[in-house]
């Protein structure tokens, strides 16, 4: 089985020496280790040094030296659109503050389907749609360039029963 050792983001690697593909949802986009299947049908064992969140068009080289694109697979997400911008403004504060993975595209916001938080963006004047499509949700404020986990606490209580345990990018 090949082994995928590499990560380069996308517009980093030679796109024009790309082999094969691998078409994964945002959840199997950031792995460190992981059993894939190529678009071309090659069992592919992705084994990088530390988890990458990876992104459409990002480049993985295996250890043959073949290159292979990540291509963002279509999923079920929610579209969140406002009659204006504070509004939608609004609408992401709300889901910043829930700590809700967001795609924010111009004039729209996608997440994931939750009920809760739907309910919440109704009640806060937003417009909802289903969608099928590729999710890439925005990374977070300390993201910087190269990845590695970054354990911290905040220090303070906010009403809710997680912990602050991130993985952030420095």
């Amino acid at each position: 089985m090949e082994r995928a050792v590499l990560h380069r983001p996308a517009n980093e690697w030679p796109e024009a020496q790309a082999s094969d593909s691998v078409t994964l949802d945002y959840d199997s986009r950031h792995r460190r280790r992981l059993k894939l299947t190529s678009d071309a049908g090659k069992p592919i064992l992705l084994d990088l040094e530390r988890a990458v969140a990876m992104a459409h068009g990002d480049g993985l080289k295996t250890e043959s030296g073949a290159w292979i694109q990540v291509q963002a697979a279509p999923e079920p997400l929610i579209e969140a659109r406002a009659a204006d911008h504070l509004t939608l403004l609004r609408l992401a504060w709300h889901i910043g503050n829930r700590h809700v993975a967001a795609q924010i595209d111009g004039d729209a916001i996608r997440i994931r389907p939750d009920p809760v938080i739907q309910a919440m963006l109704r009640d806060n004047g937003a417009a909802l749609t289903e969608v099928h499509a590729p999710f890439q949700p925005m990374r977070g404020a300390y993201h910087s360039g190269q990845e590695h986990a970054h354990f911290h606490s905040h220090g303070h209580s906010h009403g809710h029963g997680h912990s602050h345990d991130h993985d952030h990018e420095h």
